[in-house]
C-alpha cells in the first residue's frame, strides 16, 4: 500500500507528482530542487548553496516521514553542468555519516527553473 508523504517544510509538487511517497519501508523522494520552501527562489546562483538547499529540503521530507539522512539508500545528482560536480560533491561528502549511499551523478541539458542541481533519493526504514 503506498503513502504519501507531503511537508510544507519542504517546496510543494510543482507537477502531478507528490514530494514523496512510501511503499514497502522505502521512501522515494521526487527530486528535489534548491527552492526555499518560504521564499520560493534559489539561495543564489551558487553550485553549493543549491546543493545544500535541495538537502534541506530532502531532510525536510525524510523528517516528515521519521528519518534522517542515515537512512539514505540511493541517490541521483543531476547536474546542469558536469564542471559543477565538485562543488556539489564537497557539500554533498557534508550530509552523510558513516557509510554513504549507493549513487548516480550526471549532466543534463536542462533542469526546471534553471537551477544547476536536483536531487532525488530512496530511503529505507
Amino acid at each position: 500500500m503506498k503513502k504519501v508523504i507531503a511537508t510544507d517544510k519542504a517546496p510543494a509538487a510543482i507537477g502531478p507528482y507528490s514530494q514523496a511517497i512510501e511503499v514497502n519501508g522505502l521512501i522515494f523522494i521526487s527530486g528535489q530542487l534548491p527552492i526555499d520552501p518560504v521564499t520560493g527562489d534559489f539561495p543564489s546562483e551558487d553550485i553549493k548553496e543549491q546543493t545544500a538547499q535541495s538537502f534541506e529540503n530532502i531532510k525536510a521530507i525524510l523528517a516528515e516521514a521519521g528519518l534522517t539522512a542515515d537512512n539514505i539508500v540511493k541517490t541521483t545528482v543531476l547536474l546542469n553542468d558536469i564542471a559543477n560536480f565538485a562543488g556539489m560533491n564537497e557539500v554533498y561528502n557534508a550530509q552523510f555519516t558513516g557509510t554513504f549511499p549507493a549513487r548516480s551523478a550526471f549532466a543534463v541539458k536542462d533542469l526546471p527553473k534553471g537551477a544547476l542541481v536536483e536531487i532525488e533519493v530512496i530511503a529505507a526504514r
